[in-house]
């Protein structure tokens, strides 16, 4: 009878395992420069160092920072730890992984969106895309920063998860899975409610309303800023997207019979369900910053948590 292969029972060098516990520092290291990045965003400290970049008001290190000038340095400067981390990654990796390894493939697709990542940031600054802006353009650009944080994540995780299984290949099939059609679909839905979340996160932000009532009043009201009307689309899309998340991924761990992968597919289910309760709880709240934090991280959790149960359902981590 096949059994499931323990992270503890794997055959992998003192250097693989050593390499699993940074990646997986690294990638926390990751979600924590996302949340600091929407404490910045929520606190309106994007502006905390002028529009200079990567000066902080023209100087290496502020000396005297106001409030908005700590956070937003903070934020910088945990940003090029973590860009340093995954570099450090891609440099471990080509030393101890063979070339055709998917970790080494995945640890450089991790550098080349951190370095987007970077570009995105600098170019939110530069361009004054922070603050009290409310314009299309700092949507647009935020909606693309946060298409480009999942990715991002999805890599990192990806790195950290396959250097688990080492001696894996890219063997399996999708077994019990919906179709490719389904998949696609599933795909736009979470990346819909990922963008659709951001603009309302922003839109909270700049236009801040006293009471649940006042809120969905101005979400119809046509004299409203645009992201005020666009932010009635996340739950829209998170209700919907939540239950068609949760159908799927209970038909692709049904009859599947391999421990890794139903523990991973329930997994999602159950951060699934928790992310819609933090939502409904930030809508209640009229999202305070603690529970805007608190919903991105069960989001990122989630995505994560996603991307690797899709990766163990496609690829066998069972002896034959």
């Amino acid at each position: 009878m096949n059994q499931v292969i323990g992270v503890g029972e794997l055959d992998g060098s003192k250097a693989e395992k050593r390499f699993s516990a940074i990646a997986s520092g690294v990638l926390v290291l990751n979600i924590l420069v996302i949340l600091w990045g929407a404490v910045v965003r929520a606190t309106g400290s994007g502006a905390g160092c002028g529009s200079h970049w990567p000066l902080c008001n023209g100087e290496v290190v502020p000396l005297q920072p106001a409030v908005e000038t700590f956070i937003e340095f903070t934020h910088r400067l945990s940003s090029g730890l973590a860009f340093l981390g995954v570099v450090g990654l891609v440099v471990l990796a080509r030393g101890i992984f063979p070339k055709k390894s998917p970790v080494r493939r995945f640890v450089f697709l991790s550098l080349v969106f951190i370095i987007i990542e970077s570009l995105i940031g600098a170019g939110l600054v530069l361009f004054e895309l922070v603050g009290a802006n409310a314009s299309p353009t700092r949507a647009t650009v935020v909606s693309v920063h946060l298409l480009n944080t999942l990715i991002l994540l999805a890599f990192l995780a990806l790195t950290w998860w396959r250097s688990l299984f080492p001696r894996e290949e890219n063997i399996g099939v999708i077994q019990n899975f919906p179709s490719k059609v389904g998949l696609f679909v599933f795909l736009v839905f979470i990346l819909l409610i990922g963008v659709s979340g951001a603009i309302a996160a922003l839109g909270n932000t700049l236009f801040p309303s006293s009471s649940f009532i006042e809120g969905v009043q101005k979400d119809f009201d046509p004299t409203s800023n645009f992201l005020i009307r666009l932010r009635v689309f996340h739950p829209v899309f998170a209700i919907s997207g939540a239950v068609l998340v949760l159908m799927l991924i209970y038909r692709a761990v049904e009859g599947d019979r391999r421990q890794l992968v139903r523990y991973m597919g329930w997994a999602v289910i159950g951060l699934g369900v928790l992310q819609m309760v933090a939502g409904f709880i930030t809508l209640i709240l009229l999202a305070p910053v603690w529970m805007q934090i608190l919903h991105l991280l069960f989001a990122d959790l989630l995505w994560i948590a996603f991307v690797i149960f899709i990766d163990t359902k496609r690829h066998s981590y069972l002896p034959e």
